[in-house]
């Protein structure tokens, strides 16, 4: 078992500095060990173990923010449920409270360990959490409705250079076709010189600018010899534009060839980058219902009502009760979806109201529930040909046509 004066005095190898990335990953292995040594130590470790709170829920971090997530099972399972009394609970509380972390059993099967709130390891884990979240939206189609991707870099751009290269890559194809370019993101590997192409409509024909992006550390210039490059290359393909795009900034010697040559050839820097992404944070819409129509979801309702149809789709909640959430997917693509929220309306119950079955509501009346607060985002997933929609919260499922049980009783 690890010493509850000695788990202490390791809780804080960065007393009135800066924790690290490496140093918030091994105090994560630190508060898991710990953990495991007392309960196994009391013979309560069978059928647990750990989860990161990013991989497990697939959501955006919390505040505070969930150091990690304890999979509990078997005596574990059964003291968090009051079932030895409080004395063995209690213990298990003033460990973590000695480590500086207190816990919250979440819903019977996975307790939360939370770091103390409002101090500087708690504010550090935060900033983790939230980075490893942002780098999760990277895909080639979510970041129209996650504006923290684009608002974290205008925010904080020296997180430019923490991001594996072909993530930024992605991040400019995002950011291009945000500012209303049809892009084209190349191969990552083998792609002659170019990392993306971008066309934009004219009256004589579209203009075709090539990219070349090099994720740099700041001190780490471009030269000539990589300029020149991307003008060679935009010569083989007939562009109209070539523009260098990189983390860090250029030689003297690549600026004056750019000014001499007859193509425009832009050379962009990090600056430009925060600004693109400031730029792209403002104009992703929060209010989630405006992305769609009111006539398309009209549409939508109309044909979905009238039949079973994947787009309506159901989860459950609840914690020793049984509660449905019905949605109506009205946009996806293939990584992200928005919902609409729909109500239930009760065939059957108990006379009280507790029990019973209940559909979701298809009907005139429906689209009133096309506002902000009701209309939310989603990542799409499918697995084995089943397409699920994971809202941090609840996970859907495309609802069978059937009937629902509710249970309102605890």
């Amino acid at each position: 078992m690890v010493g509850v004066s000695d788990a202490r005095k390791k809780a804080l190898p960065m007393a009135g500095g800066r924790w690290r990335d490496e140093e918030l990953e091994g105090e994560i292995q630190r508060v898991r060990g710990a953990i495991q040594a007392w309960a196994e130590q009391h013979d309560l470790w069978f059928d647990c173990g750990f989860a990161d709170y990013l991989k497990h829920v697939d959501s955006e971090p919390g505040d505070p923010p969930v150091v990690t997530l304890l999979i509990v099972g078997g005596d574990l399972h059964n003291m968090f449920e009051g079932y030895y009394g409080g004395e063995l609970e209690n213990g298990f509380s003033r460990l973590l409270e000695d480590m500086g972390y207190w816990y919250e059993n979440r819903d019977g099967a996975t307790v939360a360990i939370y770091p103390e709130e409002g101090g500087a390891l708690s504010a550090r884990f935060q900033s983790y959490f939230h980075w490893q979240w942002v780098c999760s939206l990277i895909e080639e189609d979510t970041s129209d409705v996650y504006e923290e991707l684009y608002a974290h870099f205008a925010n904080r751009p020296e997180d430019l250079h923490r991001l594996h290269w072909r993530d930024f890559e992605v991040l400019l194809f995002r950011i291009f076709q945000n500012q209303g370019f049809k892009a084209e993101l190349g191969p990552g590997s083998g792609d002659d010189g170019v990392d993306l192409r971008l066309w934009q409509r004219d009256p004589i024909g579209d203009v075709l600018t090539v990219v070349q992006a090099k994720r740099y550390a700041q001190g780490n210039k471009i030269n000539l010899t990589e300029v020149a490059a991307l003008q060679g290359v935009a010569d083989a393909e007939r562009a109209d534009r070539a523009l260098f795009v990189t983390t860090s900034s250029y030689l003297p010697v690549a600026r004056r060839f750019t000014a001499r040559i007859e193509r425009p050839l832009f050379l962009a820097e990090r600056n430009d980058i925060v600004a693109w992404c400031a730029q792209a944070a403002n104009g992703v819409v929060l209010d989630k219902s405006t992305l769609v129509s009111k006539g398309a979801v009209e549409k939508l309702i109309y044909e979905v009502a009238r039949k079973r149809d994947p787009r309506i789709v159901r989860a459950r909640s609840g914690y020793n009760t049984t509660m449905n959430e019905f949605a109506l997917v009205v946009k996806e693509t293939k990584h992200a979806a928005l919902l609409m929220g729909l109500s239930g309306t009760t065939l059957s119950h108990d006379g009280f109201g507790q029990r019973g079955t209940e559909v979701p509501l298809l009907d005139g009346s429906t689209i009133s529930r096309l506002t902000g607060e009701l209309v939310w985002r989603a990542r799409r997933n499918v697995r084995d040909r089943e397409v699920t929609y994971w809202d941090g919260r609840h996970l859907f499922y495309p609802w069978n046509g059937e009937p629902m049980l509710f249970d309102y009783v605890d």
